[in-house]
């Protein structure tokens, strides 16, 4: 049986007030339209018919269902286990843009009227709604009188508008239908009724595969967000509504181009369906625009936004009165974030952030901080108040940071950012004493995690798991939710502290859990001071200035420093390390804007130690910078490091370079050819970082 949660309700009224409720009376209780009650009734009919009942009127219009008691008991026994088949505006909004999309490039107003079951008036509102989501990405809907409804748009436009009405409208039944498609749980009818369960869950199982693993593992959002465009793509693809063949947005050397083209060569293979050059472009961009989800995976050449960035750092500082210029964390959490955000931005595609209000209205001070910085650092760059408030919950969850006392360990599933998650494990802390060791994990993450090793799971989204305890709290944790914590804990504190117990109370030893965490901690801060340690031994051991005659181009110079560290035993293979930094520059200028600097870098197997030379250039040549123009280089700068790297040493990394240019000072030592300078320079970097991340840990 097929009915609605009103009709549901109208049918109860009717039963439990018999005659005594008009069509008026039902559409101000109800407090819908007299059209909609009336239109309501008629599939109320079709409903009664089937119980051999009839809806019927008295004198003064009273409704009242005619037949036998025992039919009308029947029909509230079955309507108890119905569940109701409502569609919300937005789904009915979701159903209008799909027509609009596959079904045109006209189409009458009464057709897509009755097809959503809606009034003209209904339908009316709803296309006023979607004209203006719509808008942000540069479409247009027209209405004619006579003719019908239209969208004018480019193919990608198309693309971009409905993969962000699934991923803001119904991210949490995308995250659910997956998990769902990976339990094996069968499921024939299309999910959100769009997309091909076959495609989502083959598609799912590449992305996991080929892109989400290692260092380039996608947030949350970002995650599911590929997912949708891919399958969006291949499905328009397979309806024949093809990008131009013409269209081109992306570089064809990058790693993320190559990843997209392997995927689209195994989709092929096991659908039939080709990616095309085009599709693997706009695709391209996407993945480009994703964030990884861990906050210490950064990239050490990101010079320039690193300046930005530590320059936004001091101006919030300025206004707050407060010191965050030394807070390693909150750099390296804002450079993860910002640079796929600038380029989204810079690609005009859309930003959500379902936070924003709540953000602006919690943190207004702190907000417009932020956004004053960012206005003066980024001139170039209109940053929406959506992007500004993620950037606001780095700076909250720096802020917020405090001492820690191990009590019970939780863990946060929030796929919405990861500053939002910072955020909030950092509010917990702060709000909830007993809660101070608070782990972040994905929603992927999450499956394969061992919950043994956690006494509380919090959530910000709605989990697709029904064995599992967990506490449903929003991302910037209101009084109700910090409430709903406290009794949570007060009404679990024996299953909270029952872990504690692992020995009988007859065993002789005591090997307690919080002497193992302590054990284990000792070992995990070893193992960082020493990577810290040879990180910083060997970048002082292997620096060289040099002065160099440029007979050639500066390649030559490059393969002289090259094979002069493998002569060295610094690396193998030199011919491979030239080869790895060639790949690097075609793939985008590496000479740093407003210098006469350039920075050469590469990771190889074949290097065995962390190398920083420099080589000072008699006669300067022209290369490639970073914004894309060509400049002039007087100074090299090469950078070379092993293909695996531990968190810390790619701090190491990423400190060097966007030391840089950080002041007119610092961008006269390393231009210099004066290597006890440029030594001197580094020794004091590796001072500052180690009081403030090492020493103060």
């Amino acid at each position: 049986m097929f009915i609605t949660s009103r009709e549901k309700s109208i049918i109860d009224l009717i039963v439990r007030t018999s005659g005594n409720h008009t069509v008026h009376s039902l559409s101000s209780y109800l407090n819908v339209s007299v059209r909609t009650i009336q239109r309501d009734l008629k599939s109320i009919d079709k409903v009664l018919q089937q119980f051999e009942l009839e809806l019927n009127r008295t004198a003064d219009d009273g409704l009242f269902i005619d037949g036998k008691n025992e039919q009308i008991f029947r029909l509230i026994q079955t309507l108890t286990g119905v569940d109701p088949t409502d569609e919300t505006p937005e789904e009915r909004k979701l159903r209008l843009l799909i027509t609009l999309l596959h079904e045109g490039p006209l189409i009458k107003k009464q057709v897509l009227a009755n097809e959503l079951g809606v009034s003209g008036a209904t339908l009316s509102t709803y296309l006023d709604e979607l004209s203006d989501w719509l808008k942000k990405f540069s479409i247009t809907l027209t209405r004619k009188r006579g003719v019908g409804v239209e969208l004018i748009a480019d193919e990608a436009n198309k693309r971009h508008a409905l993969a962000s009405y699934f991923l803001v409208y119904f991210y949490e039944e995308l995250i659910e239908n997956l998990y769902l498609l990976e339990q094996e749980e069968e499921k024939k009818e299309k999910i959100l009724g769009y997309f091909s369960p076959e495609y989502l869950l083959m598609i799912d199982k590449l992305v996991n595969q080929k892109i989400n693993k290692g260092q380039t593992r996608l947030a949350d959002s970002d995650y599911i967000g590929l997912i949708v465009h891919i399958c969006l793509t291949i499905q328009r693809t397979q309806n024949n509504f093809l990008l131009p063949d013409n269209y081109q947005a992306a570089n064809e050397d990058t790693n993320e181009f190559q990843l997209i083209r392997t995927i689209g060569r195994e989709l092929k293979e096991n659908l039939s369906i080709p990616i095309t050059t085009s599709d693997a472009h706009f695709l391209t961009i996407i993945l480009r625009g994703s964030k990884v989800h861990a906050t210490d995976v950064v990239y050490y050449d990101s010079v320039l936004l690193g300046k930005l960035i530590k320059n936004v750092i001091k101006d919030v500082s300025s206004m707050l009165h407060v010191d965050l210029s030394d807070d390693f964390s909150l750099f390296q959490g804002l450079l993860a974030h910002m640079e796929p955000s600038i380029f989204r931005l810079k690609q005009q595609l859309e930003l959500f952030n379902p936070l924003t209000e709540e953000i602006k209205r919690k943190y207004p001070v702190l907000f417009m901080a932020v956004k004053k910085a960012l206005e003066k650092e980024f001139k170039d760059i209109d940053f929406p108040d959506d992007e500004i408030a993620f950037i606001v919950l780095h700076f909250g969850s720096a802020l917020l940071m405090q001492e820690e006392k191990v009590k019970i360990k939780a863990v946060i599933v929030c796929p919405t950012g990861i500053g939002a998650s910072k955020m909030l494990a950092s509010r917990i802390q702060k709000e909830l004493a007993e809660i101070t060791d608070v782990e972040i994990l994905s929603i992927k993450d999450f499956q394969t995690a061992n919950l043994d090793d956690y006494e509380l799971v919090i959530s910000t989204v709605r989990l697709p798991f029904t064995n599992i305890d967990y506490i449903l709290v929003s991302p910037l944790l209101s009084e109700k939710d910090i409430g709903f914590i406290q009794s949570y804990l007060e009404n679990n504190l024996e299953k909270l502290t029952s872990k504690n117990h692992y020995l009988s109370p007859g065993a002789q030893q005591d090997t307690s859990p919080k002497t193992e965490t302590k054990q284990q901690d000792v070992k995990s801060l070893l193992q960082e001071i020493k990577d810290v340690q040879s990180s910083m031994d060997a970048i002082l051991k292997n620096l060289s200035v040099y002065r160099k005659q440029r007979d050639g181009n500066h390649w030559d110079v490059l393969g002289q420093m090259v094979e002069q560290a493998e002569q060295e035993g610094l690396l193998t293979d030199a011919p491979n390390v030239m080869h790895q930094l060639t790949e690097r520059e075609r793939k985008g200028g590496l000479g740093i804007p407003n210098t006469n600097m350039g920075l050469f870098h590469c990771r190889d197997e074949g290097i065995h130690e962390l190398i920083f030379r420099v080589s000072h250039l008699e006669q300067p040549c022209e290369i490639k910078g970073m914004d894309g123009q060509p400049m002039q280089m007087k100074n090299l700068l090469l950078m070379l490091a092993p293909e695996n790297l531990s968190n810390r040493e790619q701090e190491i990394l990423s400190l060097i370079s966007t030391s840089l240019i950080e002041s007119d000072v610092a961008m006269m030592i390393f231009s210099s050819s004066n290597e006890a300078m440029i030594r001197k320079k580094l020794e004091d970097l590796f001072l500052v970082y180690l009081k403030n991340n090492l020493i103060k840990e």
